[in-house]
């Protein structure tokens, strides 16, 4: 069974079908694609995921269980954490701070356990920060956890937000664009981190990116969308040499866009 599974879902603005009919799945323990077209569709997915948007209709199961009337933070608890297009950092408060801020969806204690710095809520802290700093560590930044994320180059901000998301222990990270704005050094390292979030810490991800390089290297099934309507599925070659993607979002028959 999928992990992710999305059955025919419709999501509607003002009268204007954005997502049409759209199902597909994410199997456990895999590295999937949704790729399309500028205004295809894809981010509007995501929002429809992770509880930002409600669709109008359709189903969307999460680990065997629907999460369509949940709220964000709730499905963040169950398991299903994103990054964004556009980084979402408080860029005032330190590297450390900004990945403990993402585990509040997994704390108990309460506002008077807080106040009164009770044994709970002390081990819960320590707990918080020891997560926090394992999850820096994995994306290579424990050594600037002190530091003020605002300060950090453009590429350590995405870090940061990637160890966000792992704070929360998920079990499939959804990633918006994560190569958006990164140099072709930053986007090999972005590479062998996506596979070693999958192989060592066993998360499954689901990804929109436009860089076709980076989506034919990790990518083991591929969900193409256009206009909001899911027009091809399948691996890398399959979709490569799909003539309906190629005109749909490379724009030519070559397929040279995919190299």
């Amino acid at each position: 069974m999928a992990l992710l599974e999305v059955r025919d879902m419709v999501l509607s603005f003002s009268g204007l079908e954005v997502i049409r009919e759209l199902s597909f799945g994410v199997e456990e323990g895999t590295i999937a694609s949704l790729i399309g077209p500028n205004g295809a569709g894809k981010t509007s997915v995501f929002n429809c995921l992770t509880g930002f948007y409600r669709p109008d209709s359709g189903r969307i199961d999460f680990n065997g269980h629907s999460i369509l009337h949940r709220k964000p933070h709730k499905i963040t608890r169950a398991g299903m954490a994103r990054t964004f297009q556009n980084l979402r950092l408080f860029k005032s408060m330190t590297v450390l701070e900004n990945v403990m801020s993402g585990m509040h969806c997994r704390t108990s204690a309460g506002a008077l356990g807080a106040i009164l710095q009770s044994p709970s809520q002390r081990r819960e802290e320590e707990l918080i920060t020891r997560v926090s700093e394992e999850c820096l560590a994995f994306v290579g930044l424990l050594d600037k956890k002190d530091r003020h994320a605002g300060n950090l180059p453009y590429g350590d901000q995405r870090r940061v937000e990637w160890a966000r998301a792992l704070a929360t222990k998920p079990g499939l990270l959804l990633l918006d664009e994560p190569a958006a704005g990164l140099n072709h050094d930053e986007k090999q390292e972005l590479i062998e981190l996506i596979l070693r979030i999958r192989d060592e810490l066993g998360i499954t991800i689901l990804l929109i990116e436009h860089d076709m390089g980076l989506v034919m290297k990790v990518s083991e099934k591929i969900t193409v969308i256009d206009y909001g309507k899911k027009i091809a599925e399948g691996t890398a070659g399959e979709v490569q040499q799909n003539p309906e993607v190629i005109e749909a979002y490379l724009g030519s028959e070559d397929g040279e866009d995919f190299s």
